[in-house]
């Protein structure tokens, strides 16, 4: 009897792991709930509940192959390893089947357990799978991770030119067990269930990933490179929380991408290559995270920024957090985080640079805010594109460019239709007003919406000096 055991791949079609272990004989899935350890890494309530509603969608696909899906309950992943030898005792397993996952925390995990099932005689088999290669097969010629994105881009197309990953053999149908399907829990303890709008806006299920991206490839990609930037358009694949969960896998969305560009990962559309890049920055941040570990203990990138004098500054923290700064386009993203349990890529960055340099307030406090409140939180994604945007990470912006709110809200939604939706108080402005709606002390007594927190041009200064004054190492 073989095991497979799911982690973030909760798909049926292209899964390694599983693939694996059904050509090797009858087969048993085992998900385990950790709350404990959902907790340690800030991991949001709707993540959650998003699993468990992929999980719930995967239990019936998996039915109809007759393959049973266990589901045990542990607090931490120090329990990982006892559980899955508790289950291979119970069902004979000769061996147990697991895609990679990569942080400090899961290595540890899949250790301790394979080291455990061995001394029971139990084969371990691991697989590359959320990524398209693995962690140390692209290196410097100096046989160094790369630090810098496009040098890290250029190999990654090198090996993809001469050969492209091939998805995993489709699973057939088994004889059936005899042994019967947990029931998956509508909630786990400790992670309140997110709001019904949230839950319509990411249904759960692998026939929803593939139509998002095949209605992706098909409507928008094209214009994917000018679209992306624009907030208030649907420019973007909405498939981040998919991906995330493993409900769609990195080869299946590239595969996608390059039959609708014949084939070309560098020429073609230029909306379809600007994706593809995408995808590489997803697996550059992973990459990352196993080669330069530090950042998954939340220390910076670049040792020399743990000297930055962040401010303590808890009310314009909060006031960041609920969207109250007193700058739309920030205000508006905000919202539109805790609203959908996503933002948009641009906002992304516009708000984590906001935080980071306008108030000078530690990148950790704005990445673990992200992390309670996104479908679509990833350790290695979040991480990098905060620690990007605050000029402590690997291949960081210089620390001198810090984005204007205003300017970039001018420029991104220039109509303010973004504005308007998420704070209806200003529905009313002409397209000129709505980006600044408050420009003095007199005008600020004649609006209902906040007083801007802080000074653009002297936080400005203050981001720069704090930056040039730190000794370099």
């Amino acid at each position: 009897m073989q095991l497979i055991w799911l982690r973030s791949d909760l798909r049926i079609d292209d899964n390694t792991a599983l693939s694996a272990a059904c050509e090797r004989g009858p087969t048993l899935a085992l998900w385990l709930a950790s709350p404990g350890q959902w907790h340690a890494h800030d991991d949001a309530a709707c993540k959650v509940d998003f699993w468990l509603r992929n999980l719930h969608d995967l239990r019936q696909s998996l039915g109809k192959l007759n393959i049973p899906l266990l589901i045990r309950r542990i607090d931490t992943w120090d329990e990982a390893a006892s559980a899955l030898l508790e289950v291979c005792r119970q069902h004979q397993i000769e061996a147990v089947h697991w895609n990679d996952e990569y942080g400090i925390n899961e290595n540890d995990r899949d250790q301790a357990t394979r080291k455990r099932l061995a001394a029971s005689g139990i084969q371990v088999h691991n697989y590359l799978d959320q990524l398209l290669f693995r962690p140390g097969t692209v290196l410097t010629r100096s046989g160094d991770y790369f630090q810098v994105f496009s040098q890290f881009k250029k190999v990654c197309l090198e090996h993809l030119h001469r050969s492209l990953p091939a998805l995993a053999p489709r699973v057939k149908c088994q004889a059936p067990l005899g042994i019967p399907s947990d029931p998956v829990p509508a909630q786990v303890e400790g992670f309140d269930k997110p709001t019904a709008s949230l839950v319509a806006h990411w249904p759960a299920g692998e026939g929803e990933a593939q139509a998002r991206l095949t209605r992706f490839v098909d409507e928008t990609i094209e214009d994917y490179q000018h679209l992306r930037d624009l907030p208030a358009q649907p420019g973007t694949s909405q498939l981040s929380a998919y991906l995330a969960a493993g409900v769609i896998s990195p080869r299946q969305c590239l595969h996608a991408a390059l039959a609708s560009n014949r084939g070309e990962f560098d020429s073609g559309s230029s909306g379809i290559q600007t994706w593809i890049n995408e995808l590489l920055w997803r697996e550059f941040y992973k990459h990352i995270l196993t080669g330069y570990p530090q950042v998954s203990r939340h220390r910076a990138f670049r040792s020399h920024t743990e000297a930055l004098p962040w401010r303590d500054a808890p009310e314009d923290l909060l006031a960041w957090k609920q969207g109250r700064t007193g700058f739309p386009i920030i205000d508006a993203a905000m919202r539109q985080l805790l609203q959908t349990g996503w933002m948009h890529n641009r906002l992304r960055m516009i708000v984590a640079m906001f935080l980071s340099k306008n108030l000078l307030i530690d990148w950790r406090e704005g990445e673990r805010h992200f992390m309670h409140h996104l479908i679509d939180g990833d350790l290695a994604a979040n991480n990098g594109g905060w620690q990007w945007s605050a000029s402590t990470g690997t291949d960081a912006v210089p620390y001198f460019r810090l984005f204007n709110p205003i300017s970039q809200s001018q420029r991104f939604d220039p109509e303010g239709a973004f504005i308007r939706h998420w704070l209806p108080e200003l529905k009313d402005l002409d397209e000129k007003n709505i980006h600044q709606p408050v420009k003095s002390a007199d005008l600020f007594a004649n609006t209902c919406y906040h007083r801007p927190i802080v000074d653009l041009g002297s936080s400005r200064q203050r981001a720069l000096d704090a930056f040039k004054n730190l000794p370099r190492r």
